[in-house]
């Protein structure tokens, strides 16, 4: 190597070394004020000592089985707390806790009551913490709550299967069907599916919304859905760039522009149908049977629709069965894996970002099939016809009314 190319690598490095310092300067320095704020505790100082402590309690999870109520709860508030009694049906009742009764910021703890409690009846459980405030949670329906099993994983693979899998196997049965469509056939169809994901859009962020409202507060969940939801329309967008650079590379793939738009389709409804499965595994593990098996039901009949929609872009290709097989798989899979985490740990915060992916990717797709349906016409005036305006009020009532047998 030259002397001059040597010093030019030197320097090189120098440059890079003294970037990484500048960039790492700034951190260490926030760690050491946060550390000194931590040690020093300036808020304990203005409150003094007779200020009362902030306490929240959450709870988590709770389960019945033969050694009787198990609670799992989160300190929600800034401040430790001791839990010091514990009432059930308005009776103080011995428990144990693991780890330890005192919770510091988000320390959960796992409550285990051996009360005898009684298959369908109602019962009210009550923590008391050291300084008396208490927390309340209703059990409205008294059943053991499943146990992670083989049989348990089974029947809620069976579950997935007959909400998620078979339903939109059957929506893309559809597809001689709209193969043989003309043009302005084709474009009701489009603007179908655009209804069909517009109701999904609107149903998803409803319920992410719900949901953030019911999470613990230290989780902020209106910002995590938002924020979830951007992330997953961010990344799916680049995911269909991905995909259509990398066919742009093959020249020797058969499959068409609409084979991308159809996989986008499908992967969004896959994000969304995990949600839906987690809220019926949720339903079967929390002791609601009867809903969990409502949702079944309404869930099969409103996805039958989505096979409909992830077709839809297809309908002036060629397609091979393999190819259907597996846009069915990933729309309709991600249902077994949402009802087994639904089941087995279902957790409010992950029910919360799942929603906001799904609400984020659907909203992706929407746009993608709106461009696709316009071409080079003006969105606005491409709306207006009568075919596109029929498709879009049938897609938002064919959903409407699917949808009533869920809620």
């Amino acid at each position: 190597m030259r002397p001059d190319a040597g010093a030019a690598v030197a320097g090189e490095s120098r440059r890079r070394a003294a970037l990484w310092i500048a960039a790492a300067l700034p951190l260490a320095l926030l760690g050491v004020l946060l550390a000194f704020v931590v040690w020093s505790g300036p808020a304990n100082a203005v409150r003094g000592e007779d200020y009362p402590p902030v306490e929240r309690l959450a709870f988590q999870r709770v389960a019945l089985g033969p050694e009787g109520i198990t609670a799992t709860v989160l300190n929600d508030g800034p401040d430790p707390v001791t839990i010091a009694q514990v009432m059930v049906d308005e009776a103080y009742w011995s428990f144990e806790v693991k780890p330890d009764r005192a919770l510091p910021h988000l320390g959960r703890a796992t409550l285990t009551i051996p009360y005898p409690w009684v298959h369908g009846e109602a019962h009210a459980l009550r923590l008391v913490t050291s300084t008396g405030v208490t927390f309340d949670h209703e059990i409205a329906v008294a059943v053991t709550t499943p146990r992670p099993d083989g049989r348990f994983l089974a029947a809620f693979t069976l579950i997935g299967v007959y909400v998620g899998v078979l339903p939109v196997a059957i929506g893309l049965l559809w597809f001689p069907m709209i193969s043989r469509l003309g043009h302005r056939g084709l474009d009701f169809l489009l603007a179908l599916t655009i209804g069909l994901l517009l109701f999904l859009l609107v149903e998803t962020t409803h319920e992410g919304l719900d949901a953030a409202g019911a999470v613990p507060d230290s989780f902020q969940g209106v910002a995590l859905f938002l924020f979830g939801a951007i992330a997953a329309y961010l990344g799916l967008e680049a995911f269909g760039v991905w995909l259509r650079a990398r066919r742009a590379r093959a020249p020797d793939d058969a499959r068409g522009p609409g084979w991308i738009l159809a996989l986008l389709v499908a992967v969004g409804i896959g994000l969304h149908n995990f949600a839906e499965g987690l809220a019926i595994g949720a339903a079967f593990a929390l002791g609601e049977a009867a809903l969990g098996g409502l949702l079944i039901i309404g869930f099969a009949l409103h996805n039958t629709t989505e096979g409909l929609a992830i077709v839809a872009p297809l309908a002036r290709e060629r397609v091979r069965v393999g190819d259907l097989v597996r846009l069915g798989l990933v729309g309709g899979a991600p249902t077994i894996a949402g009802a087994w985490a639904g089941g087995l740990a279902y957790s409010p915060v992950v029910s919360v970002l799942f929603l906001a992916i799904g609400a984020g990717a659907i909203a992706q797709v929407v746009q993608q099939i709106a461009r696709q349906m316009a071409g080079d016409r003006p969105l606005a005036r491409q709306v207006i016809d009568m075919p596109v305006l029929g498709g879009l009020c049938a897609g938002f009532l064919v959903m409407y009314l699917t949808g009533m047998l869920v809620g």
